[in-house]
């Protein structure tokens, strides 16, 4: 081998992805951000320098970086700081943890925590206002629920809000109301639960909500901050590259500033937020953003959309009644009519779509936009994407080949795992069951798919993502197994993951000039037992050639 390398990575298991590795290669050689050679370690260190770094893999595996799918960066990393109440159950205990942390941060304007259980207090009683006020009685409350899509306040909280009479809110969201006409406390989807996070600086879902934010300096210098921390948190699990779900322009101006400082410590993928309330002339500001955003380490050029919400809440859009609410079956964010024209308009104009879609009707009536936008436009390689696809009728499996759209499913998501069983296996009744969660169909069926997190609604760490897809049992004995291979699982957070964010000609695998974006893992991820994986760490991350984390063991 010729050339000097900047740096090398060495005594590991090379996994590259290519489908070409050999047991010989052991050690991955680095120059000017790109890989020039893999093989063993004497070959490659033929291109040692004096200045060469070295990382020692200690006979772990060495692979692509992984490529988070679908997450929400600023919103995962405001939820670093907050009370963490997802191993919390029962009444005594949630009390405990809420007060503690109280006594903790006294000056807080709004106790925010997360992770809390639909059945949280474990005896049958739904979480409510009363609860939480005789939790806590002198300082405003809300929890949040694992999937972010409901959440509980206190009387206090709700009346500083203005909502403890209720609102009027767009479709899909809502705030349940008791007979005596008083907010419950339960708050379901972003419009009701907006209110009360803004008395605590409501800044955990300033892009989410696709709105330009006008901030202090203070708040932006707070707001970088916050950002940095996600990507360094992030960047410790192996991840190289983020494809954020939520974004607007001043979101991808603090990304840039972070870029031009030297702390961008993952590639950026940054999609513009389209919500209700916007009109189709909005997109303009997605073109602008794709054109603006076009490098390798911050991009743009994608709409994403939400359907529906989910079924812990009723707000998932099913085609059938809910199994244990006959006469409803949620309400769509959109109308058919509505939805389809915004696609079509993106589809246009050459942007990627991504639209969360959880229930079946969702599911279909994305579909059908996307074929609205190919009958309008043209057939073209779009790789549009849906999120979540938690269950899907039949029929609609196969058209996401037809399409080529992207399936981006979260294995934690997956009932009993990073999520609890219930109460969404009662939403969608045993007869629905063997639709939900179908990797394996989809698969089958030749559809494109990735995996993800959507963190914060579980963790980041791509290892148990990986593990859960490899060990998650059927949801019944009689029912499919959508269990993934360790190869499917890997390529679904690399080079499928690429594919899905039109750069695979250039990462999601280790080969020579490709962007050297690589993780270094603890063991053989391939001599491993399954259900070992979870428990596997990162020992060091490589993003364009820069090293992002280093475990002071290497």
């Amino acid at each position: 081998m010729s050339g000097k390398a900047d740096l090398i990575v060495f005594n590991g298991r090379i996994l590259t992805m290519t489908g070409a590795c050999t047991p010989v290669q052991t050690a991955v050689a680095v120059a000017n951000g790109k890989i020039c050679a893999i093989g063993t370690d004497d070959d490659v260190f033929s291109m040692r320098m004096p200045t060469t770094t070295l990382v020692d893999a200690r006979g772990g595996s060495i692979l692509p970086g992984f490529n988070e799918n679908h997450m929400h960066l600023f919103f995962g990393a405001t939820k670093l700081s907050h009370l963490n109440l997802s191993e919390v159950t029962g009444y005594e205990a949630l009390a405990k943890a809420t007060k503690a942390f109280a006594a903790m941060h006294p000056d807080l304007p709004l106790i925010s925590g997360v992770g809390v259980a639909y059945d949280v207090l474990g005896d049958g009683r739904k979480l409510d206002r009363h609860i939480l006020d005789s939790i806590l009685p002198e300082r405003p409350i809300l929890l949040a629920a694992p999937d972010f899509h409901a959440a509980w306040a206190k009387s206090a909280a709700l009346k500083q809000a203005g909502i403890f009479h209720g609102a009027r809110l767009a479709p899909g969201n809502e705030i349940v109301m008791e007979p005596s006409g008083t907010a419950s406390g339960e708050l379901r989807e972003n419009d009701a639960i907006k209110p009360v996070e803004a008395l605590g600086g409501g800044r955990e879902t300033l892009a989410l909500h696709g709105i330009e934010p006008s901030p202090t300096p203070s708040e932006r210098a707070l707001d970088k901050a916050i950002l940095r921390r996600g990507l360094d948190h992030c960047a410790r699990l192996g991840i190289t590259s983020i494809q954020n779900m939520d974004g607007n322009l001043y979101q991808a101006e603090l990304l840039e500033e972070l870029y031009r400082e030297g702390h961008l410590s993952c590639r950026v993928r940054l999609p513009f937020s389209f919500v209700q309330s916007m009109d189709v002339a909005s997109l303009e500001k997605a073109d602008c953003m794709h054109q603006r955003y076009r490098s390798d380490w911050l991009r743009s050029g994608q709409v994403k959309l939400f359907m529906d919400g989910v079924p812990e809440s009723w707000t998932a859009l099913m085609h059938d009644d809910y199994a244990d609410k006959p006469g409803w079956r949620g309400e769509p964010r959109f109308t058919e009519e509505g939805f389809n024209a915004v696609v079509r308009e993106a589809d246009r104009r050459g942007l990627q779509i991504a639209v969360h879609a959880i229930g079946d009707e969702a599911v279909h009536r994305v579909l059908n936009g996307f074929e609205a936008a190919r009958h309008r436009n043209g057939a073209r390689d779009s790789r549009h994407r849906v999120e979540h696809v938690d269950i899907a009728l039949d029929d609609d499996v196969d058209r996401f080949a037809r399409l080529g759209a992207i399936a981006s499913f979260q294995p934690l998501h997956a009932p009993g795992h990073g999520l609890p069983s219930e109460p969404v296996l009662s939403r969608f009744g045993r007869n629905n069951w063997r639709r939900a969660y179908a990797w394996k169909r989809f698969r089958d069926a030749g559809v494109g798919m990735v995996f993800s997190s959507d963190w914060p609604v579980v963790s980041v760490d791509p290892l148990q993502s990986i593990h859960c897809a490899m060990t998650c049992p059927p949801l019944a004995d009689d029912l499919p197994d959508n269990r993934q291979t360790l190869d499917q699982a890997l390529a679904a957070y690399t080079c499928d993951a690429a594919y899905a964010e039109f750069t695979e000609n250039r990462k999601g695998r280790l080969a020579v000039g490709y962007l050297a974006d690589i993780a270094v893992l603890d063991r053989d991820i391939t001599a491993v037992e399954p259900e070992a994986i979870a428990g596997m760490r990162c020992l060091a991350t490589i993003c364009g050639g820069h090293i992002t984390h280093r475990d002071p063991a290497v």
